[in-house]
Order: C-alpha cells, then structure tokens, then sequence
C-alpha cells in the first residue's frame, strides 16, 4: 500500500500521493504543520488543507508494523490566529472551519492506512486554540471505501466556473445529508425558486464591501499569481465573461484572460447550505469537518464543487440566508455542486507552501 517517501507514507497515487506522517528517512518525531487562512482551497500534504489555519504537534517512537506506524502519542491541533485573513475573516471563524476540515482530512488519511482517528475536542478548556487530541487504533481491515475517500482528497479542487446542473441529483441527495451527523450540523438544500433570494444575498456581500479597500487588497493579493507557494493563481479564476454566469459567487478581481469555454451557460448547481445549532468554536470546528466530508463525498460522484463564505462574513447577507434554510440553526458555508464544463480538463493544484515551511522536525 504506497511506498515510503522522504517525509512519510505516500499512499493512494496521485502526483506525490498523500503524506501521512512526519517520518523522514523512516524515524518519527515531533512535527508542527502550520498552513493558512482560508478555506477555500485543498492541498496533498498530510490530508491538510494547504491554507488551513492549524499547527499539529505530534510525537511518536519508532515502531513500524508492515506499512504503518505503531506506538503513537496523541498528535495536538491548535488552531493558528496569525494566519487569520482580516478582512476575509474579521470573526475567526474560516480559521476554525478549515481546522475542521483539516482534522477530517487526517482522519480519512489515517483511516486509509489502517488507523482509527479517537479524537477529543478542545481538551484544554484554558486554551480555546487546542482544538483536539488525537488518538489513534489500529483497524484490522482497511476496505475500498476508506482508500477511495482519501483519493479523493488528491483529485479534489474547487472549480470557479459556471456548473451544469448535477445528474441524477434526486438519487444523490439522500447520499449527502445520510453522511451529516444531525446532532453536530444541519444540511439544506436551496430550492431551485429561491435562487434569486440567494443571489441577492450575494450580491448584498460584495455591496456592503464595496468601498473596503483593505478587504479588496487583501483578494488583490491572495488572487496575484505573485506568491510563489500561496493564493490563487489566475489561471483558477473565472474570466469576465464566464464571472457573468455566476449569480451566487464571490467576486473575485477579474483577470485579463482568455475564457476557459466558447459555450457559457448560466450556472446551474445545486447550493448547499451547512448549518449549526450556535455560533460556539466547537459547532464552528464541526462545521469544518462536515464540510470535508461534503467535498469528498462530491469528488467521489464526479460533481465540482465550490465552497462559499462570503455571504456569511456579511451580517445581513447570512440573515438571508438563514431564511432561505427556514431553520434556527445559523449557516456557516455553503458549496455549490454541479457538474463541470464538458471537456474541462483537470486542474493542477493551486499552490501549496513548502513541506519544510510547514513541517518541523524534533528529534526524539
């Protein structure tokens, strides 16, 4: 199952596969991963999402069993406030849901090399930035599923574009709330004559920041291409003309380049709506993990997916929102899911920081 790689377990293929563990040259040690803001984008390393906000501390001794490694310490994620995009995430909150859903990404990592993630959230109640204890216990069987949902994670991106509507949605929506855990989040469906609701609300967000200019530089800069290891490159933004199609979007700055697509069609996706019964760090993080396990489960379909915060960053943009739900519960993301422009071919990944950025080593 893989081979061993200079910093880990290279499992499920994929252009430099999925590194599982912190074990240069095969020795465990004390790692801290440390990555970024936003939740919008996904990486390869160690089930992480490459701009998550989360710095995991990890101790091990050496110990291996066939392709896995045994005699583990608790791993410790703590949440990373100096990664905060302020503007983007005045709330913290996007910290909070990309640690959930970097969390999620390393259970499904482990999963598929045989480990049982035991986690306990926020232990410490005096430090609310220790998000989760880790344990872990061997699984006897590690069955096709748990090996194509961390594929998954190396396949997956979030496409810009304007989506067709999603084949045999009647079939595939029971599938998606079946794998939401009720007690922790609540998942709506916008109906399709409500549309326009949401579009507004969209629209209302980028209103209320019309004249934000830190807000503005700080997509300018996250949308450059100049940062070598961070952001979105141009190349993963809708052109002008396609940004048109989008009625429930953010608005990102447009580029001058070509349309990926001659035919452009109105987007036609399925809006999903993750909610939760408060706005507490702890059902935030929940949200985080629901989230990944969306996104997996839509890769897994073949679906696109987007993932949408902007409409909750904005106060009176998310009470619309809220009502659309007809719930109590308080939206805290959305994701459009469609299927991608015929002939769309994959997408390489946006850019992630260096393994040595975001890995340390201590000796044991």
């Amino acid at each position: 199952m893989g081979a061993w790689s200079r910093y880990g377990l290279k499992v499920a293929g994929g252009d430099g596969g999925i590194i599982v563990w912190p074990a240069k040259d095969g020795l465990g040690g004390v790692g801290r991963i440390r990555s970024a803001a936003h939740v919008k984008w996904w990486p390869v390393w160690v089930g992480f999402p490459g701009s998550s906000s989360g710095k995991l501390a990890v101790a091990s001794r050496r110990c291996r069993q066939g392709n896995s490694w045994a005699g583990w310490r608790n791993p410790q994620l703590f949440s990373d406030p100096t990664r905060i995009g302020r503007s983007t995430d005045s709330t913290g909150r996007e910290v909070l849901i990309s640690c959930g859903a970097a969390l999620d990404h390393l259970r499904v990592v482990m999963a598929a090399v045989g480990w049982q993630a035991n986690i306990d959230r926020f232990p410490n109640p005096n430090n609310l930035n220790h998000l989760a204890s880790i344990a872990f216990t061997p699984i006897d069987v590690v069955t096709d599923a748990e090996l194509a949902r961390a594929e998954a994670i190396v396949i997956r991106r979030s496409d810009r574009l304007p989506f067709a509507a999603p084949p045999q949605w009647d079939s595939f929506d029971p599938v998606l709330r079946h794998t939401v855990d009720a007690h922790v989040a609540v998942l709506d469906v916008i109906p399709d004559d409500s549309r326009p609701q949401l579009a507004m609300a969209s629209q209302l967000s980028e209103q209320w920041r019309r004249y934000d200019s830190s807000y503005h530089a700080e997509l300018r800069w996250w949308t450059s291409g100049l940062e070598e290891f961070e952001g979105i490159p141009p190349s993963a933004l809708p052109s002008q003309a396609e940004a048109k199609e989008l009625d429930v979007s953010r608005q990102f700055p447009v580029r001058e380049q070509d349309q990926r697509h001659a035919d452009i069609a109105p987007d036609r996706s399925k809006i999903l709506v993750v909610s939760t019964y408060d706005d507490s760090r702890r059902y935030v993080l929940d949200a985080g993990e629901v989230l990944s396990t969306l996104l997996l489960e839509c890769t897994e379909a073949g679906l696109a997916t987007c993932t949408l915060t902007h409409m909750i960053e904005v106060s009176a943009a998310r009470d619309i929102v809220q009502r659309l739900t007809q719930r109590s519960e308080l939206p805290q993301l959305l994701i459009r899911v469609g299927q991608a422009p015929q002939g769309e071919q994959p997408r390489p990944p946006t850019p992630r920081r260096p393994l040595e950025d975001v890995l340390e080593i201590h000796r044991q």
